[in-house]
Parts: structure tokens; C-alpha cells; sequence
């Protein structure tokens, strides 16, 4: 039986940040049951579509979906179950942000079944959070995370965002050092992308934002990829690390180019091999309830030339990179036969390491790896 993953979508947070461009909206609370019934009628409907695939993965991502009550998140959670084969040891994962979480909160999701939570604390210093729109403070941060241990929650990734305006590289390696010392199982950390329509990026434009220089920006990504292979968190994705055994499940799909079914507003799915998308339009998601004919948009059939770029430019994310025999064993051809000359440019140029197994970046490679992807486009 095929497996795959499942990506759920909750556009509800309780404040909007600065710099996100994720379809999500504070203030709607009138609105969140509605749309909880809409989505729990795609779960059902997608899950007798898909009831001969086989779930490995879920993830609860937005907006926040903790911004919901607790019984609209059970209510979803129960139709999942119910709809889908959900294996035993599946990754059951939702995002929790600092200011909608508690210990009630917590153990009612650890009952649910989720198993992995991901918390967005971002930065160690209040003027940093109050800067991005953050809703918290450290002090409720470390309430919450203390609090997520106490419910029983033995993996939690922590995401951290560095390149911030105004961010100094001390305030960067505080950051680093006090969220290693909690010792969480993941942590990811990220680069400040300034996206077009957000406050940000009006800021930018103005030029009211400040934005650290690209020198700057790579001597905090390198620092952070060496103080934390310090602390025992491997690198096993450009922008994530893990202890041993911790690796996200849910990424690891996205990057081995396998298939992810996306419910919820907007949410984006990779199946039998076609990329589409649900309705951006809250209203029109609502009043579809959850039939899938009126929600689906922009589908895109993926040609061989858009799945072989694609399977090496998200492997290549990967710190192990991609496999020779995982090429072979997708695509029924060698690796050297279709992509020869990219790959031996690029290696040529320092950017891709090559031994009898694969392909990956090198250091350098990571630097300029949006420029090393484009090769792969034909």
C-alpha cells in the first residue's frame, strides 16, 4: 500500500505577524466552527477518494491552528482517524505558537493522538518578538514550552528565524545557545524572507526596514550550523536540525518529492502526479462544504522534465542529498544520462560533492543554492 502524508490547514491566529504571507486571518473567531465543518466534511470526502493510501504523516499548520478550541481541533482529528488509514507509529504533528497554548492545551492534544509539536518562538529578546508582531514574550514562551514536557510530549521542534532588522549577531547566538539548552528534539531556523504584501515588505519598500547585510546573514547561518552540531543536533536539511532519530517525517516527504494530500483553505497537494491547490476565498471554502469539484484550483499535470528537476532541486535541500539508485528506481534512468553536464559543472565549480552513492551540496554549494537548483530546470 502507498503511503503518503496529509497537510491540514487552519487560517485562524490570534494576531497576524509582519512578515507572513500564509492565507490566515485574526479576528475571525465567528467564523472558525464553520469553517471546522467544512474541512471536517473534505477530510471525509478525500478520505474515501484516498481510502487506499496509506498515512505516515499529518500536520496541522496555518494561521495557528491553537488558536482553535480544543473540541473544533478534536472534532478534525477524530475525522482523520475515522477517514483515513492512519498507520500506528504515523508522525502526527501540529504547530502550537507561544500565547495560544497551556497545559490544558496541551495534554487535551497529547489525547487527541498528536505526538510532535512544533512551537514558533522565533527570538530570545522581547523587543526582537514585539518587532515581528509576535503575540508572546519569552517568559510565556518558556510557560508553554514547560508546560508541553509536563503533558507528555517527548518531540517538539522549535522554530527560530535569524537576519531579523535589528538583529545583532549576539542577540542571534543568545537565541541559539538558550533554545539549544532546552533541549529540544528539532529545531529549525530560518532566514527572514521580506514577502510582497506584507507590513514588511511595505516597510522595505519605504525604506523603513533595515534588513542585516547577505555577509551578515551567511556568517549567522554558518555559526548556527556549527554551534549546533555542537549541542548534538545534526543538519539533515538546509534549514533544519535534529537529534538523531528526530527528523521531521513531514518534511522528508515534502523533499523526497513524495506525495502530500493538502485539505483545508488554500492547502496544496502533490497526488498522482498533479500539483493543485484548494481556494484562497474563506467564504467560498465555507460554503463549498468540503466538495472537493468547487474548492480544487490551478491544477497542474507534472510532466517527466518538471518531476526530474523537481526530485533534484528538493533532494538536493537534503544534507545527504540525492541518491543515484533513488533516481534510478523513480525515474528508470541514471542520474549522469539526464543531468551529466549540470552535474559536473557544478562540481567543477566547488558547489556539489559527488561519491559511489549520490549527489549534495557542499558548503558553499548551500550558499547559492537557489542558483545550483535553477541548473536542474531544462
Amino acid at each position: 500500500m502507498e503511503s503518503i502524508g496529509l497537510y491540514i490547514h487552519i487560517p485562524f491566529c490570534r494576531q497576524k505577524c509582519l512578515y507572513c504571507d500564509f492565507p490566515s486571518w485574526a479576528g475571525r473567531e465567528g467564523q472558525m466552527q464553520m469553517y471546522v465543518d467544512a474541512l471536517t466534511a473534505e477530510i471525509r470526502a478525500q478520505g474515501k477518494r484516498y481510502e487506499n493510501r496509506e498515512v505516515v504523516s499529518v500536520f496541522f499548520g496555518g494561521g495557528t491552528p491553537t488558536a482553535l478550541e480544543i473540541p473544533m481541533l478534536a472534532q478534525l482529528m477524530q475525522a482523520i482517524r475515522e477517514s483515513f488509514r492512519v498507520t500506528a507509529d504515523a508522525e502526527l504533528t501540529t504547530e502550537a505558537n507561544p500565547g495560544t497554548l497551556s497545559y490544558e492545551m496541551a495534554a487535551a492534544l497529547k489525547k487527541m493522538g498528536f505526538n510532535r509539536l512544533s512551537m514558533g518562538v522565533q527570538a530570545w529578546q522581547n523587543s526582537i518578538l514585539h518587532r515581528l508582531g509576535r503575540i508572546h514574550t519569552i517568559e510565556e514562551f518558556l510557560e508553554n514550552y514547560h508546560a508541553v514536557r509536563q503533558a507528555g510530549f517527548e518531540n517538539v521542534n522549535v522554530d527560530l528565524m535569524f537576519a531579523l532588522p535589528g538583529q545583532s549577531m549576539a542577540q542571534w547566538q543568545e537565541t541559539v545557545r538558550q533554545i539549544a539548552a532546552l533541549k529540544p528534539e528539532h529545531i529549525s531556523a530560518y532566514s527572514l524572507i521580506i514577502e510582497e504584501g506584507t507590513p514588511f515588505y511595505e516597510s522595505y519598500r519605504t525604506g523603513k526596514l533595515e534588513l542585516v547585510s547577505e555577509e551578515m546573514d551567511r556568517e549567522m547561518y554558518h555559526w548556527t550550523v556549527d554551534t549546533l552540531a555542537e549541542w548534538g543536533y545534526g543538519q539533515y536539511e538546509i534549514s533544519n536540525f535534529a537529534k538523531v532519530g528526530r527528523q521531521s517525517r513531514h518534511n522528508r516527504i515534502y523533499w523526497q518529492a513524495e506525495e502530500y494530500l493538502g485539505m483545508g483553505l488554500g492547502a496544496h497537494s502533490y497526488m498522482d502526479g498533479k500539483r493543485f491547490h484548494n481556494s484562497y476565498d474563506l467564504q467560498k471554502y465555507i460554503s463549498a462544504k468540503g466538495d472537493t469539484s468547487l474548492l480544487r484550483e490551478d491544477t497542474e499535470l507534472i510532466t517527466e522534465t518538471d518531476a526530474l528537476a523537481e526530485f533534484m532541486f528538493l533532494g538536493l535541500r537534503l544534507t545527504e542529498g540525492v541518491s543515484f539508485v533513488r533516481f534510478r528506481q523513480r525515474f528508470g534512468k541514471e542520474m549522469d544520462t539526464v543531468y551529466g553536464k549540470e552535474l559536473q559543472e557544478l562540481a567543477e565549480l566547488g558547489l556539489l560533492l559527488r561519491d559511489e552513492s549520490g549527489v549534495r551540496l557542499s558548503r558553499r554549494g548551500i550558499d547559492v543554492s537557489n542558483a545550483v537548483f535553477e541548473r536542474f530546470l531544462l
